[in-house]
């Protein structure tokens, strides 16, 4: 052959294979970059978490967001506050026993506001919202890339935590594929509206006790009460009665209450419980969850925010039986309706998905692909790419050559 033209096809050869190793390298690094990025995250740091992956052999994953525990003269809890950080773990302590049985937790410390800051308008409150939402968002995300790995989500808040959850919602599952996996969302002591519904349409409402993929919500308040900052007088909230599971004002008798379970303060340990302890009704016009059996001198309303008959504290606590119960017999519906199963050898969780006419399966893998619908695929193909095209370039010179 031509010396010249093995002379110039040598530096063809030569330029492909720089130009290929300086791409590949740019891509790798663009890609190592990211998961650095991902690593970087506050909440790769477990003294940013109150329980991480708490609760082996379970059947779902509960992520559980605290309610409102910041007393001090401040805006927002700082996360490093020692007083605060009791504090905090001691009300996910008290509510905890409703899907401990079941589920493995998973609770981040955030920047939540504090009581002072309900005094506020709405307008500055909710500014504090969205910068303590950041945080909850923030920890969700690194949930979802490092430890989701396809399982069963629960979503669970009461009152400050109950909103995160809304938020959490509108944010990531309007994403099917993460939503096929919400057993459901527990909203307790922050009402939803019939306007987010039909803004957020994926945001489906609990209809019946054993439905998935939907929004168990209620707040709690005597008979005579019209107005709270919670519910204030003409709004409408949707709600689902604990007792009955129905969303309409059919009277629940306190018979249907398998008990009502007061804490010890700031601990998982029942102090006093007391079974058919209270009936309800969801209010018509309210929406709200009307407490009956009982004297709201019995239970004060305990905040100075709150007007008197408001049970916004004992929302969870008058009904901690049932809800338990609940949280097995959603688990047990969604896993009649999916069936999941581990592949040890492939590690690849694998979910199929079961209804009267279709059946649909897909598989996560739990090493580094990701159920969040936020990122994605890892794209490592485009550098395999050109690797694949250097040495292919290379291949056809070569016989050309000879």
């Amino acid at each position: 052959m031509n010396n010249s033209l093995i002379l110039n096809n040598k530096k063809v050869l030569a330029v492909v294979c720089s130009a290929t190793a300086a791409l590949a390298v740019f891509s790798f690094g663009k890609f190592s970059s990211f998961a650095e990025v991902e690593d970087s995250s506050k909440y790769s740091d477990m003294h940013n978490w109150a329980y991480f992956a708490e609760g082996d052999g379970k059947e779902a994953d509960v992520f559980f967001i605290a309610p409102t525990v910041d007393k001090k003269d401040e805006a927002q809890m700082d996360i490093n506050d020692e007083v605060n950080r009791e504090r905090f773990v001691g009300a996910l302590e008290m509510e905890r026993g409703i899907f401990d049985e079941n589920t493995r937790l998973f609770a981040p410390y955030y920047s939540q506001i504090s009581l002072k800051s309900d005094e506020l308008p709405d307008e500055e409150r909710e500014v504090l919202l969205k910068s303590a939402y950041a945080d909850v968002s923030e920890a969700f995300n690194y949930y979802l890339e490092n430890e989701n790995n396809g399982r069963p989500i629960i979503l669970f808040g009461f009152s400050q935590g109950a909103d995160m959850c809304y938020r959490i919602m509108k944010e990531y599952f309007s994403d099917e594929k993460l939503s096929s996996q919400l057993v459901a969302t527990y909203a307790l002591g922050w009402g939803m509206s019939i306007e987010e519904v039909t803004e957020y349409p994926y945001m489906k409402f609990a209809q019946s006790e054993d439905d998935t993929g939907v929004i168990v919500s209620f707040e709690c308040e005597a008979p005579e009460v019209t107005d709270s900052f919670i519910c204030p007088e003409g709004k409408k909230m949707l709600s689902i009665n604990p007792l009955n599971w129905k969303t309409d004002s059919t009277p629940a008798d306190k018979s249907l209450n398998k008990g009502a379970c007061f804490m010890k303060r700031y601990s998982k340990e029942i102090d006093n419980e007391i079974p058919e302890l209270c009936g309800c009704y969801i209010d018509e016009n309210r929406g709200i969850l009307k407490v009956t059996d009982i004297s709201k001198d019995e239970y004060p309303a305990g905040l100075a925010s709150l007007p008197d008959g408001s049970y916004h504290i004992y929302d969870y606590q008058f009904f901690f039986r049932n809800l338990q119960d609940n949280v097995s017999v959603r688990i047990a519906a969604y896993n009649q309706k999916n069936v999941v199963t581990t592949s040890s050898a492939s590690n690849e969780v694998t979910t199929t998905t079961s209804t009267s006419t279709t059946t649909t399966t897909s598989k996560v893998s739990t090493s580094s692909a990701s159920s969040n619908p936020k990122t994605g695929d890892s794209g490592a193909a485009f550098p395999i790419a050109i690797i694949a095209l250097s040495f292919g370039t290379a291949f056809l010179l070569r016989k050309k050559n000879n």
